[in-house]
């Protein structure tokens, strides 16, 4: 089964710019709808962007301001994040597992099979 490892977190001013990866090992990201959760202090973790076989969802708060590739020569997936806010601060996860439509499963749903460790992003004011 593939894991998933990711990176890139890390401190920044609100305003800047961080870019996240999401790296599989055992296996590629071929198959596999990907999506990137958030999850900050005492809140749910939630999908904030969510690429299925079909669609691409984005969640309202990061419209405009993220957006994913892929390197498919390094399996590895990346999260840009641009102008960014205090409230982007969170625990960031990738995740991976199949699923369609424009969405973002959530966390314990069948459709998510396999996560990688969280990358703390902390953007201060």
């Amino acid at each position: 089964e593939v894991q998933l490892q990711a990176s890139g977190g890390g401190l920044v001013q609100a305003g800047g710019s961080l870019r996240l990866s999401c790296a599989a090992s055992g296996g590629t990201f071929d198959d596999y709808a990907i999506g990137w959760y958030r999850q900050a202090p005492g809140k749910e973790r939630e999908g904030v962007l969510c690429i299925s076989r079909s669609d691409t969802y984005y969640a309202d708060s990061v419209k405009g301001r993220f957006t994913i590739s892929s390197d498919n020569g390094k399996n590895t997936v990346y999260l840009q994040m641009n102008s960014l806010k205090p409230e982007d601060t969170a625990v960031y996860y990738c995740a991976a597992g199949w699923w369609y439509g424009r969405s973002c499963p959530k966390e314990g749903s069948r459709y998510l099979k396999v996560w990688g460790q969280g990358t703390q992003v902390t953007v201060s004011s």
